[in-house]
């Protein structure tokens, strides 16, 4: 807890002190000896499917669907293209043999999940491209995994063709089995009532895990399984959402940090000497050629601004995930594997340096992720016998649902605000109530009317109470765990005890949602509207 603490406030990655606490624990620190490398591997595994659910429950389907095809081909031609440049860097450059350096561009070619996630929650990017971004880390570790496994097996590689014949049969596999366990898994968790809520969050990871042993026993990608799974239940609108995604992210934290220890256990600092200029150049090739170049050819079918396709070359972040793939090598007795893990290693650590802390001031350069709304947090319990909701709706920091009236949100017939908290105090609100900033809302909707109330209150969210005639269809759908904190908007001007509905009940003068899109505000107007 100490070490998340340390690198959210210096801003180094937190995979970073990890590694370096293992370190410290290793040979050439207090001296803990060891070298296990088929444990490491199997952990490595259960962590990465850990992370890969987690990824995938916090995945917007909305954000991410336009960006399938970008993504499928960045995971596959591009990782291709990346496999091939890096390669013949480390072969041309480095000096290593083919078959070393064709593991060497596998491993290393892939953007890690783990990363790409971590830091995405703290740069405020375009949906469009976080979708890319997620979608790509999400898939692209079933291929390498396939590619890895294949040039360190014993004997010659495979011809080009079976090879990708057999990539695409267990990508084809993975997708069906992780489809079919998420669709299966959503439709029973949202029609089966569990005896507590708490059981709502071991049930999902429960699906997800099966996903992956499904996919893996069919011999198919349990890796996509997995991620497909995840992604499938996370967009579910799943009872007692919040809490799941907590569990799923404090699951996730619990893989990382047992995993980055592991490996920084398994290395040996001083064995590092001879391999780091390898690194250091395969590293270089790797981040200002092979990736940008793979992302360039990649895009180039989809008319993706320039500004894009640079943070996108920028942002193949690398993490955990290539060490554990270097260990597959040296389990399979590959000659020079452990040259191939201190390669990884070393890699992984410099341009993790470089590249992750510079990533949120590439993107305020390019001018991405600038005016991004923020999204309400809604969070859905079922009364079954009443067939209808309680949605719990937090407004954030920056929603446009401030300085609305109770009665402009115009929620179907069917579904009312019944609750205010207000700066720790409660109240039913009046048609006239003005809602702040910081304000917690309980909405009552019965179960046909309760996807509509949904939509039109996150519509509200993303353009205030003129919202649908501007654009806003309130698909945005959250990814954080819970309601977002917000901050009261000042002195509250309304008596917690009961509401007034006079003018006493409006926000405070500022800036306000109908001032910032010029169109005054009288009693007159919102009749006509």
């Amino acid at each position: 807890m100490a070490a998340v603490r340390i690198s959210s406030r210096s801003g180094l990655p937190s995979l970073l002190i990890y590694l370096g606490i293992g370190v410290a624990i290793g040979q050439d620190g207090i001296g803990v000896s060891f070298n296990d490398v088929g444990l490491t591997q199997v952990i490595g595994y259960a962590a990465l499917v850990v992370i890969l659910a987690e990824g995938g429950l916090g995945t917007k389907w909305h954000e991410i669907k336009p960006a399938l095809p970008a993504a499928a081909v960045l995971s596959t031609f591009g990782v291709a293209v990346s496999v091939g440049l890096t390669a013949a860097a480390a072969h041309y450059l480095a000096g290593v043999d083919w078959r070393q350096a064709l593991i060497i561009g596998a491993v290393v070619s892939s953007t890690d999940a783990a990363a790409v996630f971590s830091v995405l929650r703290n740069v405020p990017l375009p949906s469009r491209l976080t979708g890319v971004l997620e979608a790509e880390s999400g898939f692209n570790d079933a291929p390498v995994v396939i590619l890895v496994v294949a040039f360190s097996a014993a004997g010659p590689v495979e011809h080009w063709y079976l090879l990708l014949g057999k990539i695409a049969l267990e990508l084809a596999i993975g997708a069906a089995v992780g489809i079919a366990f998420g669709l299966l898994g959503a439709y029973g968790l949202r029609h089966v009532a569990l005896p507590a809520s708490g059981l709502y969050p071991i049930a999902v990871m429960a699906i997800a895990t099966a996903a992956y042993a499904g996919g893996a026993l069919a011999h198919g990608s349990g890796f996509l399984a997995v991620y497909l799974a995840a992604l499938i239940l996370g967009n579910a609108k799943l009872p007692h959402w919040p809490a799941t995604r907590g569990f799923a992210e404090g699951l996730g934290w619990i893989a990382q940090i047992g995993m980055f220890v592991l490996l920084g256990l398994l290395v040996t600092p001083h064995e590092l000497g001879d391999d780091i200029i390898p690194a250091l150049v395969v590293g270089l090739v790797l981040t200002m050629i092979a990736r940008p170049v793979s992302v360039f050819l990649s895009t180039a079918p989809f008319r993706t601004p320039w500004q894009e396709k640079a943070l996108l070359s920028w942002a193949g972040l690398r993490g955990a995930v290539p060490i554990v793939l270097a260990t597959i090598p040296m389990v399979a007795g590959v000659e020079d594997s452990r040259t191939i893990f201190n390669i990884v290693f070393v890699l992984v650590i410099v341009y993790t340096l470089v590249q992750g802390p510079t990533l949120p001031w590439l993107a305020r350069r390019l001018r991405l992720g600038e005016n991004e709304p923020e999204d309400l947090g809604i969070e859905s319990a079922p009364l079954e016998r009443l067939r209808g909701h309680l949605l719990s709706v937090a407004i954030p920091e920056g929603s446009r649902m401030h300085g609305v009236e109770v009665s402009e949100l115009r929620l179907p017939a069917g579904a009312a605000v019944t609750l205010v908290v207000r700066d720790g105090k409660s109240f039913v609100p009046q048609p006239a109530t003005v809602l702040r900033r910081g304000d917690e809302l309980l909405v009552v909707a019965t179960d046909p009317v309760r996807d509509a109330a949904e939509k039109r209150l996150r519509a509200v969210g993303e353009g205030g109470k003129l919202a649908g005639w501007l654009g806003a269809t309130g698909n945005h759908r959250e990814r954080s765990a819970g309601p977002a904190p917000g901050n009261p908007g000042g002195p509250s001007a309304e008596s917690p005890a009961g509401p007034s509905a006079g003018p006493s009940a409006k926000p405070p003068a500022g800036p306000s949602v109908t001032k910032a899109i010029g169109i005054s505000k009288g009693p007159r107007m919102i009749k006509r509207k």
